[in-house]
């Protein structure tokens, strides 16, 4: 089911909307110190449904604690955020919520950006265990089970003390959830909006007596779609003609999950799972009388299982142990007959396997200075994972191994004084040892929080920058680039400065921070002389005689100089008065690098009150980012989404939740309809203001 709305927001123009939306948002700032005195007036239910100003957290230190104690600055998003925002997908949910991050969809994978920098400095973690799978350094988002996430842990700048090689730009670690508390759950969550998206997720949860079994499959889709029907003729910048290349790609995904833990005593917990997951893409297929189509489809499998278990020594002491199993391939699948191929036949273009186990220890040791006592935190831990990697349009099969020891010390220094030393030694069998410090200073005054953080980065470049040896024919044009074996590891260094102050009904924040990276890793473009050409029909005797012809640039990954990030960010989260939350939050970065945003914005204004056994949730959120700079195309330029979505809860119903939901995405109808041209990029993907509805049903017992 799909509905699309056709009628225009009509009330005044772009400007005076965003004045007046700035203006709603200072003034409501400005009241938060009114209500803050009013806190003695809430009821009990207004303060079992207040938004969790202060969680509880485990990427930024290693190990839980609430978030105003934490050392290094984190992001949280909640379950609670997600769901209330109307939210199905994983990025939908870091780029409605944090400025910081954007998202770039194609059919080769979301291309993923956290202050400045893309997908292969960001490391992804389910767990705190590393996502493997990615589609021309793009991580497969859509393996990512929105049906089981409790909260997502976003940790800004290098972090490659405790998680090693590609934590450059930041961390993203994925909580999943599962009942502890005795009990059978049922549950259905559907989602459907124009353009054929829909979710659907559906689980089985079961724990007795210490014996959990958790049980999921999650389904989300989409058809492709266009903003415009145009493109240029070829060689023209002038003249259009009709095409059905999609803007968006659609697809079809799947995922089938199982976990079970078993707690025998109070000390010792252990947990086994195995998720797989499939993704096809839906294009438009080849036709003679129009361009745009395809002959066949992307088709993508994962299949990653994994083995754990933590021994409580005492106190907050404990052993961890995990083991790992990720494997990730995808290929072309064909759907119309060619010269070569019949419909059906499955050409893999890239296979990937990591394994990876982990041992450590979280030790809380006394410590005392003087007559103060603190808490001491220390962590020890070992770490080995080995990638394997079978790239047939690559000419690729390698594999590589890390060994890597760290040890990360946190101590109360003397009163309101915390500090955090890590250091972590790394051995990898290409580019030998690898020293990563990290130091953070924090002193917390009441309810104020002052942060320092050094950390060091460190990526090895991957299997495919090293050996690739890739050749193909796209529209008749040839395409060649190689690997490179003499490329150095790249290194960062990461500073920033953090203020806080923090209550239950207040948080705000403002960080700065810098990022520099050496010798980054770039695909660069190499003139095709005649002694090039010659070295490339010797490698690639394949490509004929008219596709050297219209040869003109090989791809070679090099190490440039130098990269820098510089930026501030600002954060502000109150509940406001009975029932009403306000957050927002604004990004500056300045880096001169492809995709960049100068600023970008995110805010979200909630609603909730209970009348007996029904719960009416409202939530408006918005997103504003400028332009989106691209040094060899034009500018992408900015835009404002606002999205507004309703819940409504009945909880009367004996064992049983029922939650319908309708909303709105995208309510002033922004859409780039560009067309597209060898000079023009994107930003924004949306297809236009869509209606959007939801069931959520809940059987427990």
């Amino acid at each position: 089911m799909s509905i699309r709305i056709k009628y225009r927001y009509l009330i005044g123009d772009a400007v005076a909307r965003r004045h007046l939306l700035l203006t709603c948002l200072l003034t409501a700032c400005l009241s938060v110190q009114a209500q803050i005195h009013q806190k003695q007036q809430r009821d009990s239910s207004m303060t079992s449904r207040t938004y969790n100003l202060n969680p509880v957290v485990v990427t930024g230190s290693g190990h839980h604690q609430r978030l105003k104690s934490t050392p290094t600055p984190v992001r949280v998003l909640s379950r609670q955020e997600i769901h209330q925002q109307g939210i199905a997908t994983f990025d939908g949910a870091l780029t409605r919520i944090m400025p910081q991050v954007s998202m770039a969809p194609n059919s080769m994978g979301s291309f993923l950006r956290l202050n400045g920098l893309g997908n292969k400095y960001i490391l992804i973690l389910i767990n705190g265990q590393k996502l493997t799978g990615d589609i021309s350094n793009n991580i497969d988002l859509n393996r990512i089970n929105m049906a089981r996430v409790k909260r997502i842990e976003v940790l800004d700048g290098a972090a490659s003390s405790l998680y090693g090689s590609d934590a450059i730009a930041g961390v993203i670690n994925i909580i999943t959830d599962q009942p502890t508390q005795d009990m059978i759950s049922v549950t259905s969550d559907t989602r459907l909006s124009g353009h054929g998206q829909r979710t659907e997720a559906v689980s089985l949860d079961i724990f007795k007596n210490g014996f959990g079994s958790y049980t999921s499959f999650s389904h989300d889709q989409a058809d492709s779609y266009q903003t415009t029907d145009l493109e240029y003729v070829k060689d023209s910048d002038t003249e259009t003609q009709k095409t059905i290349a999609p803007f968006f790609t659609g697809y079809r995904s799947d995922i089938i999950g199982q976990k079970f833990t078993y707690a025998p005593n109070s000390r010792l917990a252990m947990n086994a799972g195995v998720d797989y997951s499939y993704k096809i893409t839906d294009r438009p297929e080849t036709r003679q009388d129009i361009s745009g189509g395809n002959d066949y489809e992307m088709r993508y499998k994962g299949f990653r299982w994994n083995v754990g278990g933590i021994y409580k020594l005492g106190g907050r002491n404990s052993l961890q142990a995990d083991f790992t199993v990720d494997r990730f391939r995808y290929g072309k699948e064909y759907d119309v007959a060619t010269k070569d191929y019949a419909i059906g036949d499955y050409i893999q273009s890239k296979k990937q396997r990591s394994m990876e186990g982990e041992v450590k220890a979280i030790l809380d040791l006394p410590a005392f200075w003087g007559d103060k006592r603190g808490t001491s935190t220390t962590i020890i831990g070992a770490d080995w994972r080995k990638d394997f990697l079978t790239a047939t349009s690559g000419n690729i099969h390698q594999n590589v191994y890390m060994l890597a020891v760290y040890a990360q010390h946190e101590m109360q220094v003397v009163r309101r004084l915390t500090a955090t030393l890590g250091l972590r030694f790394t051995h990898h069998e290409t580019f030998n040892n690898q020293l990563t410090p990290k130091a953070t200073l924090m002193y917390a005054p009441g309810n104020f929080r002052f942060r320092a953080t050094y950390s060091a980065g460190f990526r090895a470049p991957g299997l495919d920058e090293l050996y690739y040896h890739y050749f193909s024919v796209n529209r008749g044009k040839p395409q060649i680039s190689f690997g490179n074996q003499n490329l150095k590891p790249e290194k960062s260094n990461y500073f920033s400065l953090n203020a806080e102050y923090r209550t239950q009904l207040l948080a705000a924040s403002i960080t700065g921070f810098v990022n520099r990276i050496n010798d980054m890793v770039v695909k660069q473009n190499v003139e095709v002389d005649a002694a090039a050409l010659e070295m490339l029909q010797r490698e690639f005797p394949e490509m004929t005689a008219d596709q050297a012809a219209k040869l003109v640039h090989y791809a070679l990954y090099q190490n440039s100089d130098k990269g820098e990030v510089k930026g501030v960010q600002l954060s502000m989260s109150a509940n406001m008065f009975n029932g009403f939350n306000l957050t927002a939050n604004y990004v500056y970065t300045y880096a001169q690098i492809e995709r960049s945003i100068r600023h970008a914005a995110t805010i979200a204004a909630n609603y909730h009150h209970t009348w007996g056994g029904y719960t009416l949730n409202v939530n408006v959120n918005g997103r504003l980012q400028s332009k989106t700079y691209y040094p060899d195309y034009e500018d992408a330029p900015g835009f404002g989404l606002w999205n507004f979505n309703t819940t409504h809860t009945f909880e009367g119903l004996k064992w049983a939740l029922l939650e319908p939901s309708i909303g709105i995405d995208n309510i002033f109808d922004r859409v780039d309809r560009r067309i597209d041209s060898p000079t023009r990029k994107y930003a924004l993907y949306s297809p236009g203001r869509m209606v959007v509805i939801g069931l959520k049903v809940r059987f427990m017992k």
